[in-house]
């Protein structure tokens, strides 16, 4: 007890309630509160029994995401590639072997599939899985070209069982808690968006014999692959729908193979500028030539600006803008010459703990978003509540991605039209 007779834990107990009501003020409702308390609830029934079709490098993410988490049962692996399905029987060792989707997809013991295939592979698995009565887990882009998006997404919509696609920001608390601050108008008149994806990477795959070889070298020609900005860029495509709650009107596109000149006929280095809705632009640049400054969003308004890198996130304030309140529980870094406030996904919880966020939030969540995006899916797949991505954003995402890329192809301006983006 202190002297004024109110100990540490009493006051934070009274601050985490003001900090509901200055969540309140600033647009976020008690029921913001009271759903990200319902999203830490445990997952009901038995472990989600799952099937994993795709085995290569993101396959086998996956299968080691899967076999570290309680509401997940790997019972079945698939690929073609008889070196990747023993990598992947080495982390899931009590799965059924298949080289065969369609044989995976016969399994009784398989209730649900995630599908991390080539995305020109996705139409075939993905509509079988749904005619087999499955749930459905579709990396991101849903396919490398419109129509077979479309076909996916229309059977996705019809499905009686969960669709949901890999776009892993739907799912990451850190986007979900910003876009509360987003649509509350934390950002004033939004003036522009940028977006970028840097490593330095070949994606050239090695192979023993150069069918083997062209198989998994997808990414590298234009006739199956999406690209820099629909391989990599769906995801900050994504987030600028989402976030503006907008679809694109138009896209400039440019794009250049600098670098890696060893036959492919996909550029290394993109840049695209996307039109929104009331005179807002993205502007978007990848290259896999060069690593620096990675991979980051950013939004920027009247009031203050958004930066997220994945799983950290601040807000820098304008200087004349208004001070709500709840800017003084936040945990404060430099972000550049300026101070930015970090935005923290759990405040409440941390509060509800006695702690204060603005000193004791942890910097980096307990699992990787690769992990939280199919721990979603298992808990729709359970309580049947909606899929963090679900088949609608999917395929405006990929619209968005597969036009810029067409226009980063052709160098040229392409315009979108509403009925790009309608499931009918």
């Amino acid at each position: 007890m202190t002297d004024s007779g109110i100990d540490r834990r009493d006051f934070l107990r009274g601050a985490a309630a003001t900090v509901a009501l200055l969540m309140t003020a600033e647009g976020l409702g008690l029921s913001d509160v009271a759903a990200a308390e319902a999203a830490d609830a445990p997952i009901p029934g038995p472990a989600v029994k799952l099937g994993v079709i795709g085995l290569g490098q993101w396959g086998k993410e996956i299968v080691t995401a899967l076999s570290t988490m309680p509401s997940a049962q790997i019972t079945a692996i698939c690929d073609t590639y008889e070196a990747f399905v023993n990598r992947a029987a080495k982390i899931a060792p009590n799965a059924k072997t298949f080289a065969d989707y369609k044989q995976l997809l016969a399994s009784p013991d398989v209730e649900a599939v995630i599908i991390a295939t080539p995305s020109h592979l996705h139409k075939e698995i993905a509509l079988a899985a749904i005619v087999a009565d499955k749930h459905v887990y579709c990396e991101a882009p849903l396919a490398s070209s419109i129509d077979e998006a479309k076909a996916i997404a229309v059977a996705g919509q019809g499905s009686k069982k969960i669709f949901q696609a890999g776009l892993q920001g739907r799912s990451n608390p850190l986007y979900e808690h910003v876009s509360k601050f987003v649509k509350s108008g934390c950002l004033g008149n939004v003036a522009e968006a940028h977006a970028q994806c840097n490593k330095k990477q070949s994606w050239k795959k090695m192979a023993p014999t150069p069918e083997r070889e062209k198989e998994m070298n997808w990414r590298l020609s234009k006739q199956t692959s999406s690209g820099l900005v629909g391989e990599l860029g769906i995801h900050s495509l994504d987030l600028a729908n989402w976030y503006l709650n907008a679809l694109p009107a138009a896209v400039t596109g440019f794009g250049s193979l600098v670098n890696w000149t060893d036959g492919r006929d996909v550029p290394d280095t993109v840049q695209c500028v996307i039109d929104y809705p009331k005179g807002i632009r993205m502007v978007f640049s990848s290259t896999i030539v060069n690593s620096f400054s990675g991979d980051y969003a950013l939004f920027q308004g009247s009031d203050s600006s958004l930066m997220l890198r994945d799983t950290r996130g601040w807000m820098i304030k304008e200087a004349d803008s208004a001070l709500i309140g709840w800017e003084v529980y936040a945990r404060k870094e430099q972000v550049y010459d300026e101070t930015g406030i970090c935005m923290v996904a759990n405040a409440t919880k941390i509060l509800k703990e006695g702690k204060d966020p603005g000193k004791d939030a942890p910097i980096e969540p307990a699992q990787n978003p690769l992990y939280i995006a199919l721990e979603s899916f298992t808990k729709s797949v359970r309580d049947g509540s909606k899929p963090a991505a679900g088949v609608l954003e999917a395929y405006q995402a990929a619209v968005t991605a597969i036009k810029a890329n067409d226009a980063i192809l052709s160098g040229s301006k392409i315009a979108y039209t509403p009925d790009m983006f309608e499931l009918k």
